[in-house]
């Protein structure tokens, strides 16, 4: 880590007396800024998406979930699922979609406040940022289980096709349609952000623990 020394020479001096190079407090507090980027940038791509095949679209069609968007072909889906008596893509998620963006931005903003904590209050900090993915794939497992099982057995077509819950990931058969469904840049980010985090705690860790048992230290009664 030599592009990150200002000045090899530059020690930090710890309450006992001994001494540390900077970089071992510069590094986690890179790691937890460089993780609050990748969140930040997360934002702008899809997070998730799904394309359909079927002989009449043989070309697919697809949807792309963004934190706070829909893009692909959302119009001609919601023509198909209309006939089953299934709701918009769109109303699914509407209160997540509606917060994502602040949301994110907290997160971010814990992780840059976590860089001035230098105890162990910084790991709590970052734990929103640790399950955040976990909430992300539980909150759209949530979301599909309610759209398979929402057809209108009224509708056109409703009483063809059982309840059903679409795979987060892979392949899947809904009616005459084959889908294959798949992680989105935008959620390797965020996976990517939390294993970043992780590093960087291990690093603050390593570099603040020793201060804070030296303090104890020196506070202790002799």
């Amino acid at each position: 880590m030599q592009f990150l020394n200002l000045d090899p020479d530059v020690k930090v001096l710890l309450p006992d007396g001994s001494t540390r190079t900077l970089n071992t407090y510069l590094l986690p507090s890179a790691l937890l800024m460089i993780a609050s980027l990748m969140l930040m940038i997360s934002m702008f791509v899809p997070y998730w998406g799904m394309t359909m095949f079927a002989p009449q679209y043989p070309k697919g069609l697809t949807v792309d979930v963004y934190v706070n968007h829909l893009s692909g072909d959302v119009r001609e889906i919601d023509e198909l699922n209309h006939y089953i008596g299934m709701p918009p893509l769109d109303e699914g998620g509407r209160i997540e979609r509606s917060i994502s963006t602040i949301s994110i931005v907290a997160l971010g903003l814990l992780l840059i406040a976590g860089v001035f904590v230098h105890n162990q209050w910084a790991a709590i900090l970052a734990l929103p940022v640790i399950g955040y993915p976990i909430i992300f794939m539980a909150d759209l497992f949530y979301i599909l289980y309610t759209y398979g099982h929402s057809i209108d057995p009224k509708s056109a077509l409703g009483s063809a096709i059982k309840p059903f819950t679409p795979p987060i990931f892979g392949e899947g058969v809904i009616g005459q349609f084959k889908t294959v469904a798949y992680a989105g840049p935008g959620l390797y980010l965020a996976v990517g952000a939390v294993l970043v985090v992780l590093l960087g705690l291990w690093f603050h860790r390593a570099a603040y623990k020793p201060i804070v048992d030296a303090r104890k230290k020196m506070k202790a009664p002799q």
